[in-house]
């Protein structure tokens, strides 16, 4: 049976992070919880934010760790993050922003079958 992924990312996300990953260096994601940038995911060079006990490690897009708040994942545990990229201005804090796009996190709800695996 295939690995059942908690979260993967789009052609179109991989590009920009390939990109990013050319301009920062190493990256990390962590998926906001709403605060300053509504639920957006973010994307930090790898060591700009510090990870506490309440951070979840998802697991990995395009080998870039990806968290998400201990609160923020009882909502969404039984869901498949999906990272996509569209047009706009988004988080100011995340390093896509000056791209003229933004991250953005889609979802689907896990199979009976995917559920088991997990």
């Amino acid at each position: 049976m295939e690995e059942v992924k908690k979260v993967v990312c789009t052609k179109k996300a991989s590009e920009l992070i390939g990109d990013l990953k050319q301009k920062h260096g190493p990256l990390m994601f962590h998926q906001s919880g709403g605060c300053c940038d509504g639920s957006s995911p973010m994307c930090y060079q790898a060591d700009e934010v510090l990870i506490g006990e309440q951070d979840i490690l998802l697991g990995y897009i395009e080998e870039c760790p990806f968290y998400i708040g201990k609160a923020q994942y009882g909502y969404w545990m039984h869901t498949q993050l999906i990272i996509d990229v569209v047009e706009g201005r988004g988080g100011m804090f995340s390093l896509e922003g000056p791209e003229g796009v933004r991250f953005l996190t889609r979802s689907r709800v896990f199979t009976e079958n995917e559920k088991k695996t997990l």
